[in-house]
């Protein structure tokens, strides 16, 4: 079979709709990296201070010895990074003289520890007039929990994204599993970055002449995950109800479902409206179970779930995963395999769209990318460079940004404030 061309990404300066934006990371892990990666993306100029020997996320996953792990390659691209022991006292001048020249901070160390290296938001607005920062933590700046240690497994746990990702406790008595991706701190960074812009709005809206306030942002682990969980909450509220793990099943739609291939495959179906499961039922061959009382409507059909899946079962496991999918997408039903990372790094639909890049990345040869979201077509993001090696940047930052000379800047490696 022919496989499409991926694209090549070299590394190249490109505008976005964010360019002229100026952003200083004083993050590790993934909230806030995650967070000033989407602003990177679409065009921002971000800084990200580094501890000495680097962020520990460039030693996650499978690695590549003497290099660390491709994952970076992504997770720190379009970011020029500089290296500096925030531990050493004179490593605050540093840190406020990039501030003057940036628009927002994102940061993610516990709550009180940006004060505690000196940098309190009196002071950085002292630098930086109108100055947005946004701090992410587990529980937020405040409240009863917010000195936990927290990661962004906590976030979903008690945010309840990790109770119902599971099957129904009547299957399993396992533990509830985790999504598969750090998605607490993701959605985190999500609303870090969203919030950031809503403030830069509020600042230099049109109309408005005069200096407006900088912004401070608290945004923590727990209330992004909870602020996903649909009706889970009014609910509760509303009935007393607790809603359960429901494994693969749309619990208020039918039929909505992974179902079994003659491979060992799994295809998922969505026929929850009477024209798709009309079609559907068609395609299986049984069309009189569009018109059976039991199947009529979607009420109908989530009272009498478990007998459709059986029946839908019954048909899929006719067929391998490739029949399935190439017959259901003809029939125009919604439906598809359930994708690995080889079945997205072929697929036609994200090659052609740009979502699957190959960049070429200096450390680690030929990388795939996940692409720029959101696509802005008259404007759009790249991936100018992939994620740089520890301290790339770190005298390029401080001859061109800070204007520090030749003298000033063996005085900084010497003393150990940068490296």
């Amino acid at each position: 079979m022919h496989q499409p061309q991926k694209q090549t990404i070299a590394t190249r300066h490109g505008s976005g709709p964010l360019s002229g934006l100026r952003v200083l990371e004083l993050g590790h892990f993934i909230a806030a990296p995650f967070a000033t990666r989407l602003l990177a993306d679409l065009g921002a100029e971000v800084i990200k201070i580094e501890p000495p020997g680097g962020d520990p996320v460039r030693q996650w996953g499978r690695q590549i010895e003497g290099v660390g792990a491709p994952w970076w390659s992504m997770h720190g691209r379009n970011k020029r990074c500089i290296t500096v022991d925030l531990k050493k006292q004179k490593a605050v001048e540093l840190v406020l003289d990039l501030v003057k020249t940036c628009d927002a901070v994102v940061e993610n160390f516990r709550p009180g520890q940006l004060a505690a290296f000196g940098l309190h938001r009196e002071r950085l607005e002292q630098a930086r007039p109108g100055l947005i920062v946004a701090h992410i933590s587990g529980y937020g700046q405040t409240g009863v929990y917010k000195n936990r240690a927290a990661f962004g497994l906590i976030g979903e746990a008690i945010g309840g994204l990790r109770y119902l990702s599971n099957h129904p406790p009547s299957i399993t008595k396992l533990p509830p599993v985790r999504v598969g991706v750090s998605i607490g701190d993701s959605i985190a960074g999500l609303y870090a970055a969203f919030g950031v812009m809503a403030a830069l709005w509020a600042r230099d809206r049109k109309g408005v002449s005069e200096l407006r306030p900088g912004r401070t942002l608290d945004i923590a682990l727990t209330e992004s995950v909870l602020s996903m969980m649909d009706g889970m909450l009014p609910e509760y509220g509303a009935f007393g109800t607790v809603k359960q793990p429901v494994g693969s099943r749309i619990p208020t739609a039918a039929p909505s479902n992974a179902y079994p291939t003659s491979d060992g495959g799994w295809v998922l179906i969505g026929g929850n409206s009477e024209p798709i499961f009309e079609r559907l039922a068609r395609l299986m061959g049984q069309p009189e179970l569009a018109t059976d009382p039991r199947f009529v409507g979607n009420q109908s059909r989530v009272a009498n779930v478990e007998e459709l899946d059986r029946l839908i079962s019954e048909w899929s496991m006719q067929h391998t995963a490739a029949e399935l999918d190439r017959m259901l997408a003809g029939a125009d039903v919604p439906a598809t395999l359930i994708y690995t990372a080889a079945e997205i790094a072929n697929d036609v639909q994200f090659l052609s769209r740009g979502m699957v890049q190959e960049v070429d990345d200096p450390q680690f040869g030929k990388v795939l990318h996940a692409g720029v979201v959101p696509h802005i077509p008259d404007n759009p993001g790249a991936v100018r460079w992939p994620g740089p090696s520890i301290g790339a940047h770190t005298d390029q930052i401080l001859r061109e940004d800070l204007k520090y000379d030749t003298d000033q800047i063996a005085l900084l490696r010497k003393e150990g404030i940068v490296s």
